[in-house]
Formats: C-alpha cells, structure tokens, sequence
C-alpha cells in the first residue's frame, strides 16, 4: 500500500520538515504548488501563506516576471561558477542601490553572506570577537545561532550556544547585548573594544522596531571605538524600501549581507562593503595576513540571478513601497482590532510588511522584554491559525506579507485569526 506524502515525510525527515517548523504530526502536510501568495497541498487543500517562503517570495509566488527570466536562461545553462552576464547585471544595481557597497561577492544563502561578513571584519581588523544582540537571527552558522533563544539568559556580555555543537567556537568571540539599548551596548563595547572586530545587527531586530537613534548612536559608537558594522540585510533588504534598511533608516553599514527577497524566491546571497575591505578577497592576495578565502559553488549562478535581476525590476515598478508599508499597516490594526474585541491583552510588532503578536501585557523592545511574554499561547494560536488553512511557521515570529498580498487576503486572515483566538 502507498504511504501518504504525509508519513512520508514524518518517515523520512526529522520531525517531518527540512527545518524549523515542529508542526504536530496531524498538521505535517506536503506542499504541491504555490501562486501569488496561496499554497496547495498534495491533497489539494488550498492555504493562504503568511509564510511566503520566510519571506524570500516578497514577490509572490511563481510571480510570471521572475518565471519568465528564469525560463529564458534554464536552456542556457544552470550553473558555471563563474561570472555571467546575469550575475554582473544583478552586482552592479546592488552596488548602485546601497551606500555601503563599492564591491561585492555572491554566495547561495543568507546564511553564508552573514558568515562572510564575520569573517572579513576578523581579518581587516585583526580583532576575534563579534559583538550580537540577543534573539537575532544571523543564519545558521555559529554566530548567527548563538543567544538565538536562550532559556535562561546569562549576564551580558556572556553568550548562550542555543545549539549544541558550537560552544567551543563561540564561548570567547561572542559578545551579547540588548537590543535597544545602547547604553549598555556601549559598557561591554567599550571594555572589549580591543578586541572586538564588528558589531553584527539586524536593523529591524526580528520585528522588533528600532527606537529612535538608536542606529545612529549605534554607528556612531562603532566608528569612535574603530569597530566595524555589519548590517545583517537579509530580512530588511527590499522589503521596507528598494535600498532596504540603509536607505529606510539613513545609517550606512561597513559591510552588508544579502538574501531572502533578492532571489525572487531562488537562492541567493550575497555580501559587500567598503572597497578596501572588500580588497582582501583578491586571490592574488593569497598566503597574506589578511587574504579571506571565499567562494560559493553556487553563488550567483545565472538562474537565481536571473530572478534577481527580474525581482529587483518588480521593486522598482510604481508603488511597490507605499504598498507593501500600507498593507502592513492595515494588517497589523486589523490585527490590533480583534485583540481589543476580544479583550485580548498582545503587543503588535513590526514595520512593513511584516507584523506579529507578542502576548505580553508590556510592551516589547529587546529579546528579554519579547521572552516574558505567554509563548505557549502564542504556539497555540499559531497551530490554530494553521488548522485554519493558514500556513506559518508555528515557531516563528513573523508573519510575512508580499506584492501578492492584498486587503481581502488580510481581511480573510483576520476572520481565521479571530476564530482561532476564539478556540485558544
């Protein structure tokens, strides 16, 4: 007898998904198609995705302009490890739309353009440590998971591993600050000052707004104290204006990390920055001090880029950005809305296109602030909202909308989300 795609997947996968979702066993489903921003399973059950591929199809997927340009290039080849005309085309509107690249490198993921960026801070300041704010997500390498969710935070600066695995790289080259705060960010800058090659920051912390200054004393720090900053791009890149949050925030990083939104739903990273510190990538600068040896297999092939470079010509069509801003706006008051009908007590969080609810009685700034919070019932309304044809990421923290969303598909999620509260 077939097995269903459902015991499939349980069988064949830890915990039944590729990562990340620790769905119960009766809500594991397999995907068989998505378009704009809906999916359907192989059963033909039809959800709306506020997923949206954690935010890497802002464009909607199966969006006919990015599968076009990838239709156009598949006959010509997937893959050469080397420059194309695609890959150039995408390099040179990224050079152009953010201050703080003069050169760039591609890479296949989010996850190594933040690596990269780690590392290159290390050599061209010659410095170990990486200072981070607690709960943000750089990727999965070792930095990006550390004081992801720890349960019991230690004191600052000290890092919690929040993976098994890599405690011995970063035990002594993480620093851990609060998000927020900049007063404290600045005591353990400056008494590891000297040690310290870069401050690594998500812009929009998870969806927690910054408050306001605190990016421009933040850069301001940096440059006192001769530490890099390294904005972690890969959530807020597109997403909250086509120069993301350089040009949304007004503060220039030393290097940048790209992903997610860029690929138009393909894989793609990449990573940049001042021109002489993205000089020490040169190969022929090999067995010197300060060479930083990188390349990426796939980074930049010519089919991702290709729907980069078709992504990136949807960003800049008329009135994508008062689009997505106004949409977020509506879809977290209409959000706030049920919550007051309903007596709820919850904190809404975000800024464009994304949103999320905290059930806190307080309101959020920074990871400790966001973890006092009534977890167990924000899993609980998730998992409702999914037994209610919404797709999520029942562990995550945000949910995403895209150009394919629009106020009916809001207004649909708002009746679920309200009947879902109901049920909790």
């Amino acid at each position: 007898m077939t097995q269903h795609p459902r015991e499939r997947s349980l069988h064949t996968f830890p915990g039944g998904s590729n990562g990340e979702f620790n769905l119960t066993p009766e809500l594991s489903m397999v995907i068989g198609r998505g378009e704009g921003c809906r999916l359907w399973d192989t059963d033909g059950t039809a959800y709306l995705d506020f997923s949206m591929g954690w935010g890497s199809a802002l464009v909607g997927h199966a969006n006919p302009v990015v599968t076009e340009a990838v239709l156009r290039q598949v006959p010509l080849g997937s893959n050469f490890a080397y420059v194309t005309e695609n890959m150039l085309t995408a390099a040179e509107e990224i050079i152009r739309l953010s201050p703080a690249c003069d050169q760039l490198r591609f890479c296949a993921s989010g996850t190594e353009a933040t690596m990269y960026c780690q590392r290159l801070a290390r050599a061209f300041t010659g410095r170990s440590k990486i200072l981070k704010f607690e709960g943000a997500y750089h990727g999965a390498n070792e930095i990006g998971v550390t004081s992801l969710f720890p349960a019991h935070p230690p004191d600052f600066p000290q890092p919690d591993p929040s993976s098994a695995g890599i405690d011995h790289a970063v035990r002594d080259h993480v620093l851990i600050a609060p998000y927020n705060d900049i007063t404290t960010t600045r005591r353990v800058l400056e008494a590891h000052a000297a040690e310290t090659a870069a401050v690594i920051v998500e812009p929009l912390h998870r969806c927690l707004v910054p408050e306001d200054g605190f990016l421009d004393q933040l850069r301001a720090l940096c440059d006192e104290l001769k530490v890099l900053l390294i904005f972690d791009e890969v959530v807020t890149g597109f997403r909250l204006a086509y120069g993301g949050a350089q040009e949304y925030y007004g503060v220039v990083p030393d290097l940048v990390a790209y992903g997610k939104a860029l690929g138009g739903g393909y894989p793609i990273g990449a990573f940049g920055g001042r021109g002489e510190i993205m000089a020490i990538v040169r190969e022929d600068r090999m067995n010197q001090a300060t060479y930083v040896w990188t390349a990426s297999t796939l980074g930049g092939n010519p089919i991702s880029t290709a729907a980069a470079n078709a992504a990136m010509q949807v960003f800049r069509g008329d009135g994508v950005y008062p689009h997505l801003h106004g949409l977020g706006s509506y879809f977290r008051d209409g959000l706030r809305r049920v919550l007051d009908a309903r007596g709820e007590t919850a904190q809404i969080i975000g800024d464009g296109p994304l949103a999320q609810v905290v059930f806190s009685e307080q309101p959020v700034r920074d990871y400790r602030s966001t973890k006092a919070a009534d977890s167990a019932r924000g899993r609980a309304l998730m998992l409702a909202l999914f037994e209610r044809g919404i797709f999520l990421n029942p562990m995550g923290t945000k949910l995403y909308l895209s150009l394919a969303h629009d106020e009916a598909v809001c207004d649909a999620f708002l009746d679920r989300f309200d009947d879902a509260l109901k049920a909790i």
